[in-house]
């Protein structure tokens, strides 16, 4: 008789983190076509508040359901770094940013941030750098590349923005890696509601601009808006910290590079924007890259380096 492949725990958290974390890249691949609708009629600090508004909205009625209380003490810290850098600081710097230089100018810059991870993660987190997961990054990079530089148009891009999603990518950087020890201590829930919530607070100053842009905007910005809120931000960012607890931040960084791939599809699907030959390439050397970065050989490396996850809440014990 065979085994089902969730009959043995250890499988069977591997395939959930696994699932969770392809639920994240979709999510957040998806955002990318909804900020193009959003940010014509919202301002990059009105379109992050009003995004992480319905995100705490909604993360808050799901912990009010699973009667999830205050993450513990030795979880703040990590959380609310994580909260100020990327919920608050990178949604508004990457939304102005993305005002100032074309999309593909945009995702060039922003995923210097894996590589980020992955270098703060070995220094801070000691993250094993397997030459697997090195040669996946590499291969990804250079996908992230081609489809950046194949999206570029020529003259759309400045040194401020350009300097903006950099900056964008540091803090992305720096929040994960500031997450990671907090999902140690806090719940998946637990760490993402807590940290939309300190982003949201940032971002308040923001809300005059927030209220005069909605009463002109089209309903379909707004609704742009709220989805984000609701899926890239409230589940995707969930989905993200469950599988980020599960192992390290280095390949769950090296994972995000599913991401221009598939916002090369959906432009594509969504929008009628058919891609070029050098842009198909890139979205397959990304994926491929994502391929080899978490094969069976890179995940025996990081393995040990795997600390042990706060157990989540299960839906009987809410």
């Amino acid at each position: 008789m065979m085994n089902h492949p969730f009959s043995h725990p250890a499988r069977r958290t591997e395939l959930l983190a696994a699932g969770a974390a392809a639920v994240t890249v979709v999510l957040w691949a998806s955002a990318f076509v909804s900020i193009r609708s959003a940010g014509a009629a919202y301002s990059p600090g009105a379109l992050a508040l009003g995004r992480l508004l319905a995100g705490a909205l909604t993360l808050g009625a799901i912990c009010l359901v699973r009667r999830e209380g205050w993450p513990p003490r030795s979880a703040w810290r990590g959380i609310a770094i994580s909260g100020v850098l990327w919920f608050g600081f990178y949604m508004v710097v990457l939304n102005w940013g993305e005002q100032q230089v074309d999309a593909g100018t945009a995702a060039l810059v922003v995923n210097v941030g894996p590589l980020l991870i992955a270098l703060l993660g070995a220094r801070l987190l000691g993250d094993a750098m397997p030459p697997r997961l090195l040669a996946g990054m590499a291969v990804s990079f250079a996908g992230a590349v081609t489809v950046g530089l194949s999206m570029s148009g020529g003259g759309g891009s400045s040194v401020f923005g350009v300097v903006l999603c950099l900056l964008a990518a540091v803090a992305y950087a720096g929040g994960v890696v500031a997450q990671k020890p907090a999902l140690a201590r806090a719940s998946a829930l637990q760490a993402t509601t807590f940290g939309c919530l300190v982003g949201a607070v940032l971002c308040l100053p923001f809300a005059g601009q927030l209220v005069s842009e909605a009463a002109d905007a089209p309903v379909s910005a707004t609704l742009n808006m709220v989805y984000l809120g609701v899926f890239p931000t409230a589940l995707a960012f969930t989905t993200w910290a469950y599988a980020l607890a599960r192992t390290t931040a280095s390949r769950m960084g090296a994972t995000t590079y599913a991401v221009p791939a598939l916002v090369v599809v959906m432009s594509w699907v969504a929008l009628g924007e058919v891609p070029g030959l050098f842009t198909l390439v890139g979205g397959v050397l990304c994926l491929a890259g994502v391929a080899v970065s978490r094969s069976r050989t890179a995940r025996a490396a990081t393995a040990p380096d795997v600390a042990e996850p706060r157990p989540e809440r299960t839906p009987e014990s809410a």
